[in-house]
């Protein structure tokens, strides 16, 4: 069953090298776990979406220059994501701020044709005893 995806959910990149966490700003005023929750409008690159490390895309330019002058040996070079479309699919039935709340069975897709997925939805449930 999918989960709502709050601030600090792990996400991966299928041309990125390391997982990269979800920041979502309290604009829209709903909380889990006194986390800011997440609509799929959530996208925007270096505010919601940070780095995955370094980025192997041949189709992201600066990989390609690399690549090229080693002689065709694949270079990675730092992540710069490209996210200019929402999240999709969203959720069916929940809105937030007027958009489908974002849950982890979303995908977003890279400019340089990764596909960003969560691995992690952010909610953490504490039981103290």
């Amino acid at each position: 069953m999918p989960q709502q995806v709050c601030m600090g959910a792990m996400m991966s990149c299928t041309f990125g090298t390391a997982p990269s966490s979800l920041m979502v700003l309290p604009l829209n005023r709903v909380m889990t776990n006194n986390m800011p929750d997440a609509n799929i409008m959530d996208n925007k690159p270096m505010v919601n979406i940070l780095p995955f490390a370094m980025c192997n895309s041949l189709s992201n330019p600066m990989v390609a220059a690399a690549t090229a002058a080693a002689f065709g040996v694949l270079t990675p070079m730092p992540c710069i994501p490209v996210t200019v479309a929402p999240w999709a699919p969203g959720a069916s039935k929940t809105m937030i701020a007027k958009m489908p709340a974002l849950d982890n069975s979303c995908k977003l897709n890279c400019t340089w044709g990764g596909v960003i997925s969560f691995s992690q939805a952010g909610q953490v449930t504490v039981n103290v005893s």
